[in-house]
């Protein structure tokens, strides 16, 4: 059993949440049509189904069964596997039973047979890979890489590339939701006497200056190096984590960029700018290799908040607006929602765990036991 808290228990409640999302957007216009929600068991196979149907409900259940017993491995060694079998199939009977109240979504037991199947592929692979030693050579990786109370920034850095997938109005300026939560306010507050208490601007918000374009992609590469730094052992690793940080920045932009506007547009956001800014990120990031973990949490606290403080000070521009009408539609209308909120919220979670953290007083430094969890 493990001596750490597991990172897979917190993801697979992420991806539990993704799946509800994919499965129940958009979550509008819920009428009963006068049957029983579970009618669909009973009916004939569907007539036009794609391979991408088929591969995305076998698949995309396999990450929750393999997070399942992933971390029922790590807290108990005798975990079987059709419990997280068991989960991932009640979870799918629940949602398409509840799809049956969506006019956008049609329940099927295809779709059931297949998810419960690809919830099995992951258990079993989790499993499989227990047996094999592997997740006693990743325990022990961890063990030698991170400190111990290192669950909540692992599972954050993890969500990371999530928020990022969603297009940015700043490369990766994730947070900027203050423009979006005051239009919220009013619209819930209209014609009501608490709309006179909602703060006004006194000047309307102006775009950000190449400067302070600048600043902001340099702290927003800058705050995961800091995060990263302030759960790892050692000088060398840490400058390893810089260099894979950067290139997950960078690439899982270039790959939002090229979902949103095409292919051939997937670096047209590096701008020089922003090439500053990536250079700047490293600048910074090379001296503060040697700094305590303390002082690593503590500077990613204030980097993270100085980027939201310049961020939410422009607006999101016309035109970046319809560029996210191509996430809206297709595919991704399933996901991009989900990828926009962990993109808003991701930077506020790291300023929670950081103030946890540093609120309390730091573990001595201990050696790493080759007992340790994932």
């Amino acid at each position: 059993m493990s001596d750490h808290k597991s990172s897979a228990w917190p993801l697979a409640l992420f991806y539990a949440v993704l799946i509800v999302y994919a499965s129940l957007y958009p979550f509008g216009e819920w009428r009963t049509q006068g049957i029983s929600p579970l009618a669909f068991l009973s009916a004939s196979l569907p007539q036009y189904w794609t391979g991408f149907d088929i591969l995305s409900n076998a698949l995309g259940y396999g990450p929750l069964g393999f997070l399942i017993t992933l971390g029922g491995l790590r807290t108990a060694r005798s975990y079987p596997v059709w419990r997280a079998v068991l989960a991932s199939a009640l979870l799918s009977l629940c949602l398409e039973a509840l799809q049956s109240y969506l006019p956008s979504r049609v329940p099927s037991h295809v779709d059931l047979g297949l998810n419960i199947a690809g919830g099995c592929l992951g258990a079993v692979l989790a499993w499989a890979l227990e047996k094999l030693g592997a997740l006693d050579r990743w325990s022990r990786f961890r063990a030698r890489w991170f400190m111990p109370d290192a669950r909540d920034a692992l599972v954050l850095l993890a969500l990371w590339p999530v928020g990022l997938l969603f297009p940015a109005a700043v490369p990766l300026g994730l947070g900027q939701v203050m423009e979006r939560v005051e239009e919220g306010l009013a619209d819930w507050l209209a014609d009501t006497p608490l709309l006179d208490w909602l703060p006004v601007r006194d000047v309307e918000l102006q775009p950000l200056i190449p400067s302070a374009e600048l600043l902001c992609v340099a702290l927003g590469a800058l705050v995961p190096c800091l995060l990263g730094y302030s759960i790892i052992r050692s000088v060398p690793r840490r400058a390893a984590w810089l260099v894979l940080a950067l290139l997950v920045g960078v690439g899982t932009t270039g790959l939002s960029a090229a979902l949103s506007y095409g292919p051939s547009h997937a670096w047209s956001w590096l701008s020089l700018p922003v090439q500053l800014g990536l250079v700047l990120a490293v600048l910074l990031a090379l001296p503060m290799l040697w700094l305590s973990r303390r002082g690593c949490a503590t500077l990613c606290l204030l980097a993270l908040g100085v980027h939201l403080s310049v961020l939410n000070q422009s607006p999101t521009s016309a035109y970046f607006a319809q560029t996210l009408q191509t996430w809206e539609q297709g595919r991704f209308i399933r996901f991009h929602g989900l990828a926009q909120w962990v993109g808003w919220l991701w930077p506020f979670a790291v300023l929670a765990s950081l103030v946890h953290r540093l609120s309390r007083r730091e573990p001595p430094l201990s050696a790493p036991s080759s007992a340790s969890g994932s």
